[in-house]
């Protein structure tokens, strides 16, 4: 079947869609607080860099790229909490939520400031949210 073919065969209205049912975005393997760990240690790197440099040019990007960084934080985080834990763990570590909230309000801060002890304190959070999740997984 040409390629053509194929995609139209795809976009067909007719054609009979697959359905598909999942608790995850993948099998629950894939899930670890480190992809919102690295982007905070960015966020806290970039904030080092910004504060060490007198260079206009390099602060701009560097403001650019830790608010981007901080965003990404943010997403690893959501999809952690919304994905991963459920109702159980919740019963388990009534703090969780508060932990979630607790870090992804000091992750928007971050975007806000260059002080490294907020990089800090997002850093300390999400280890945090690390130990209960690695909890979880025994």
């Amino acid at each position: 079947m040409r390629l053509y073919s194929r995609i139209t065969a795809l976009l067909d209205a007719t054609t009979t869609p697959i359905v598909a049912s999942a608790h995850c975005d993948l099998p629950c393997g894939v899930y670890d607080p480190a992809q919102a760990r690295i982007e905070a240690q960015a966020v806290r790197s970039i904030m080092e860099k910004y504060n060490a440099s007198n260079d206009l040019d390099f602060k701009v990007r560097a403001t650019f790229i830790k608010e981007e960084r901080a965003e990404l934080v943010k997403h690893h985080l959501w999809v952690l909490w919304t994905d991963y834990f459920k109702p159980e763990h919740l019963e388990t570590y009534p703090n969780l939520h508060d932990l979630f909230w607790r870090a992804t309000k000091t992750a928007g801060e971050s975007k806000k400031t260059n002080d490294v002890a907020v990089g800090d304190r997002l850093l300390a959070e999400i280890d945090a949210i690390a130990e209960i999740f690695w909890a979880t997984k025994k």
